[in-house]
């Protein structure tokens, strides 16, 4: 491992490998077929597989993305992990955006998981500075995605040729959240977007309170504000409408970080559809 990977693996927290152990019952009998792959400095197991699987070391995943970051001249920014280790990822600066007061900084997002989750991949994602709401779009734009086999020798120019893609739809997005800043939005796709981000029936009138749960209500309070805090800052398009659910997934969802919940769970696929159908209204 050179100095540099050294170096990038211990800022971002990425500093350990992982293992494969045989697994037994509690009487010694190996089960066959299946392995574990365990992180080496704290012994958790981040994940069950089959002999076919490969583990991608965080020290390649970084000595990959160096190589990438230098041929592309994408500097990288930051990395880490989520639970245990189960999921890491790594963050390539790309290009930023300047809209009215706003600017919105854009990343590579590179992903990769020791759970089976997801294999690894890339995508555009952007921060806006004012607010600091996050958004994270797709994971699907690699080609290339790799496969844990061990012939999963990925070369360079393969994943430059794929960010080569996921560059080209952050431009889309930026030019698509130009637009949106553009179009003012209306009660009923506001009440649309509410229905989608929580999951509420569309035969379910929002604004009849008896008709809705106790959590439903308090979130569309806290949404609600957030949405007004962001439609007073950029104004009453669908940009800001936009802003105001990525504030509330951003900050408001729960006090803890909720970046893996945008990336991978249930509000960052809600999100992304939000942001789907608006595309589609400009």
């Amino acid at each position: 491992m050179n100095e540099r990977t050294q170096e990038i693996l211990t800022k971002t927290g990425l500093n350990w490998n992982v293992v494969e152990e045989e697994m037994t019952t509690t009487s010694g009998i190996i089960i066959p077929d299946h392995k574990a792959i365990v992180r080496e400095d704290t012994s958790a197991i981040l994940g069950i597989h089959g002999k076919g699987y490969t583990p991608y070391q965080n020290s390649e995943l970084i000595d990959l993305l160096d190589k990438v970051s230098q041929q592309v001249g994408l500097p990288i920014h930051k990395g880490g992990s989520f639970g245990l280790g189960e999921k890491v990822f790594i963050q390539l600066k790309s290009n930023d955006m300047n809209l009215g007061n706003d600017r919105i900084e854009g990343f590579i997002t590179g992903i990769n998981s020791f759970d089976g989750s997801t294999s690894l991949g890339f995508g555009p994602s952007n921060i806006t500075i004012s607010c600091m709401n996050s958004f994270f779009a797709a994971f699907r734009n690699i080609q290339s995605k790799v496969r844990h086999t061990i012939n999963m020798g990925i070369r360079i120019d393969e994943i430059c040729r794929g960010l080569e893609l996921v560059i080209k739809e952050e431009a889309q997005i930026f030019n698509t959240i130009k637009k949106l800043s553009e179009k003012d939005t209306t009660k009923e796709i506001n009440n649309w977007a509410a229905h989608i981000l929580f999951n509420i029936a569309k035969d379910v009138d929002i604004k009849k309170t008896d008709e809705l749960s106790t959590v439903t209500k308090n979130r569309l309070i806290t949404f609600h504000a957030d949405l007004k805090d962001q439609f007073d800052d950029k104004g009453g398009s669908l940009w800001g409408l936009f802003s105001g659910i990525t504030k509330y997934t951003t900050h408001s969802v729960s006090k803890e970080d909720n970046t893996e919940n945008k990336m991978f769970g249930t509000y960052g696929q809600r999100e992304r559809a939000i942001f789907h159908e608006l595309a589609s209204m400009v």
